[in-house]
């Protein structure tokens, strides 16, 4: 795609393949209190001088205050803060209303039990199309130890609860599965009964395996997102592992499309891949998806990834 013809959503998607932190940057507005919005397109610059930027879009509601403050502080939220990120990200009244915070040294608002933060003087704004740059010259800092909260491909992921679903679903025999995504459809295999697409785990890393398998099925090009159901198959034995996945524009090899909300009457393999959709439909609608934990019957689903937007 040239620079001519760039399409702006099929951009943004390409950006959102590269993981980030995800932070909540705050200032005190011209009246001295606390402001606040969540953001991760933020990155270290320089140790000497100690210098960290963000980007904060030109129709963000507090664009006027952050580039005329004198200070504004980085806060790296933690695994646990995924209600913080999204409470900072909507249009709520009063953010800090349900959030404990401290004022840092030059007053600006500190978040409880994040990853890490940062405040800073404001050491220049630049105009950068559509968004500015706000470079910051860091006065103060802390690290808690946390482990930091990931955002990619649109959603939250937490990378120690994944990396522990894995390495105790591989102790056995493993069958790994893709919900795999385009345009708001999933791809099926089968005619009258259908299946998730999937096959026999082996040693290597599952993600590599299964987006080979995935390719090689539909002749298209696939990436593989974040875990989404992880079971003990009672029936046959098995540790599923199933992800989200997302493919390119074309006719697939194998199996076809078809719209999750429309699938309320479709005949599934097994009870657990009839779950699996009716599960992603639901969180399609909502934009909140999550991980599965347990096996055919019973389990628990942690909430990991809903969609964060700059306000």
């Amino acid at each position: 795609m040239t620079a001519q013809n760039i399409d702006a959503r099929a951009l943004r998607d390409a950006f959102g393949a590269f993981p980030t932190g995800v932070t909540v940057v705050t200032a005190q507005d011209h009246a001295g209190l606390p402001i606040g919005f969540t953001a991760n397109s933020f990155t270290s610059v320089s140790l000497d001088p100690p210098l960290l930027l963000v980007c904060l879009a030109k129709t963000s509601r507090n664009f006027a205050t952050m580039t005329s403050a004198k200070h504004f502080a980085i806060n790296v939220l933690s695994e646990a803060q995924k209600d913080i990120s999204n409470t900072f990200a909507r249009p709520v009244e009063d953010r800090f209303a349900t959030v404990e915070w401290n004022a840092a040294a030059d007053g600006c608002p500190i978040l409880a039990d994040v990853a890490a933060w940062f405040e800073c003087g404001m050491e220049q704004v630049i105009d950068a199309g559509d968004h500015v740059i706000l470079m910051g010259r860091i006065a103060s800092f802390h690290n808690s130890g946390r482990n930091g909260l990931g955002y990619a491909r649109g959603g939250y992921f937490t990378p120690i609860l994944a990396s522990k679903a894995v390495s105790a679903a591989t102790e056995g025999n493993i069958e790994l599965g893709a919900v795999l995504e385009r345009d708001g459809e999933i791809l099926l295999l089968g005619e009258d009964i259908f299946a998730l697409p999937s096959c026999e785990g082996r040693e290597g890393s599952p993600t590599e395996i299964l987006c080979d398998y995935l390719q090689e099925l539909t002749g298209l090009s696939v990436t593989i997102g974040f875990l989404y159901s992880v079971y003990e198959g009672k029936s046959d034995g098995k540790h599923h592992i199933v992800y989200r996945a997302f493919t390119s524009q074309g006719e697939p090899r194998e199996g076809r499309f078809f719209k999750p909300d429309a699938l309320t009457k479709t005949r599934f393999k097994t009870s657990a891949t009839a779950d699996i959709v009716a599960r992603f439909a639901l969180e399609s609608q909502i934009g909140n998806f999550g991980v599965y934990f347990g096996d055919e019957t019973s389990g628990t689903v942690r909430p990991v990834s809903t969609k964060v937007a700059r306000a």
